[in-house]
């Protein structure tokens, strides 16, 4: 049975930085491309940013790039998102993501999601 479990969300101000990591269970972790997504209030899902197997190649969304950065550790089974000069309209839940397949993009179909953790950045 795939877990995902996100930790790391809370309040900060605009301006501040929140560091997100997703420790992955019941799967073959470095061979799992990974990805983080959110939803705010009212709004469809969203693609934030997403990883290869191997961390050698990463892909953002053009809200994120400069500011968040995605990274992993396979061996311990995590993925993380730094996230830095945070923005009000980056208030969201956030998801992390697990692909059967080694390679995946935003536009990619994701096999497993966490419950996500909540992110709220005040102005």
């Amino acid at each position: 049975q795939v877990q995902l479990a996100e930790s790391g969300g809370g309040l900060v101000q605009a301006g501040g930085s929140l560091r997100l990591s997703c420790a992955a269970s019941g799967l073959t972790f470095s061979n799992s491309a990974m990805g983080w997504f959110r939803q705010a209030p009212g709004k469809e899902r969203e693609f934030v940013a997403a990883i290869t197997w191997s961390g050698g190649s990463t892909g953002y969304a053009e809200s994120v790039k400069g500011r968040f950065t995605i990274s992993r550790d396979n061996t311990k089974n995590t993925v993380n998102l730094q996230m830095n000069s945070l923005k009000p309209e980056d208030t969201a839940v956030y998801y992390c993501a697990a692909s059967k397949f080694r390679y995946a993009s935003s536009r990619s179909p994701f096999d497993y999601w966490g419950q996500g953790t909540q992110v709220t950045v005040s102005s």
